[in-house]
């Protein structure tokens, strides 16, 4: 047996263009779209790259884009004055502010100054509580991708044992949530967790989201689970070249898996369809529509 690998770019370019249909629908009716506001603040090479990434997806699916660029040393009290703007302005549905920021800058502080029902990064206290009782509110877009990801191979995950690997509040816990309300029995396990791999290989549904390069080997893999991995390292080769692997040794994996996903190409993609996906709904809570 070799695993299927689930095309996350596929994925993604189908939930785009469902987007771009609602958001067409809701201009003919209403005569407004929805609208991003995307913060960056400093000069990170990556972080650029993904600030304009989403600017251009957010145009090509109809929604206005507002990008804010603001100097590295600008002072937490200005990103503040900024963020409640954002708050107040009715054209903003949806506001990221780009992490990491500046070390002058307390960015949790700035995550709990947007308005909940604007934070389309899911990151609010008020957001995390909502999703943990069941309440409707806005989740992290990583998360939700894996969701997705996994319904391409499993339409039902009752009953399924599943094992998430990493305790972060951006992804680990949240993908335990939501994987418990679609019925799945959930173990959370982190790199201190006793006999990881025994861990690992209980899981029928297998989420990677630790942050070390290829932690997961092959023969952790229960034979016919799937894989979501989530992680995105950047390793050195022998030749002085470097190259993007995942939390899981995906050549090893291949044979034990129903299915897996690849990195890059995987999760990845899924994570600005599923901001889009975020910033409409946030616009049609405020809207009824």
């Amino acid at each position: 047996m070799t695993a299927k690998i689930i095309d996350g770019a596929a994925v993604a370019a189908r939930l785009r263009q469902a987007l771009a249909a609602r958001v067409a629908t809701l201009s003919s009716k209403q005569g407004r779209v929805p609208g991003l506001a995307v913060v960056l603040v400093g000069e990170d090479p990556a972080s650029q790259v993904y600030v304009r990434n989403k600017g251009k997806q957010t145009v090509e699916v109809g929604m206005r884009s507002f990008e804010h660029r603001l100097d590295a040393s600008t002072s937490e009290a200005e990103l503040l004055a900024l963020v409640a703007r954002l708050n107040a302005d009715a054209a903003v549905d949806g506001i990221l502010v780009q992490l990491p920021l500046p070390k002058q800058i307390n960015a949790d502080r700035v995550l709990q100054a947007i308005d909940p029902d604007k934070d389309v990064d899911g990151f609010h206290p008020i957001n995390a509580g909502r999703l943990m009782i069941g309440q409707p509110g806005l989740v992290p877009c990583t998360p939700s991708g894996c969701i997705m990801l996994l319904k391409e191979v499993l339409p039902s995950l009752t009953g399924l044992n599943a094992v998430v690997v990493g305790r972060s509040n951006i992804v680990g816990k949240p993908i335990a949530q939501l994987l418990l309300q679609a019925d799945c029995t959930v173990t959370i396990a982190h790199s201190r967790t006793r006999d990881l791999p025994a861990v690992c290989r209980t899981a029928d549904v297998l989420i990677a989201a630790v942050g070390r390069p290829e932690m997961i080997r092959g023969d952790w893999v229960k034979p016919g689970a799937v894989v979501i991995d989530v992680g995105i390292n950047r390793i050195q080769l022998a030749d002085g070249k470097t190259r993007l692997v995942g939390d899981v040794a995906t050549s090893e994996a291949l044979p034990h898996a129903l299915a897996i996903t690849p990195v890059p190409g995987g999760v990845g993609p899924m994570t600005i369809a599923c901001l889009l996906n975020n910033t409409l709904t946030a616009f049609e809570r405020r809207y009824g529509a």
